[in-house]
């Protein structure tokens, strides 16, 4: 079964998100991508359909938005 994507950008909103969803679903069942330091994954996550970060990319395709810390875009820069 392929996992679940969490992708976040390092933000303390981010990090307190990937550390509850780590803890609801566990570390070896969820990939987690830092995008402030895996940069060349920000195009995967636009494709995905990540407008904001944190967000939570099911296995099915569905984006979960989680709490906000910084637009997809400002991620980029």
């Amino acid at each position: 079964m392929k996992k679940p994507i969490f992708y976040h950008a390092g933000c303390s909103v981010c990090v307190s998100a990937e550390h509850d969803i780590i803890n609801l679903i566990g570390a070896g069942n969820i990939e987690v991508v830092h995008l402030g330091n895996d940069r060349n994954r920000i195009q995967d996550a636009e494709k995905a359909g990540v407008i904001s970060v944190p967000a939570l990319v099911t296995p099915n395709g569905n984006v979960l938005h989680i709490n906000f810390g910084a637009l997809i875009s400002d991620v980029k820069k």
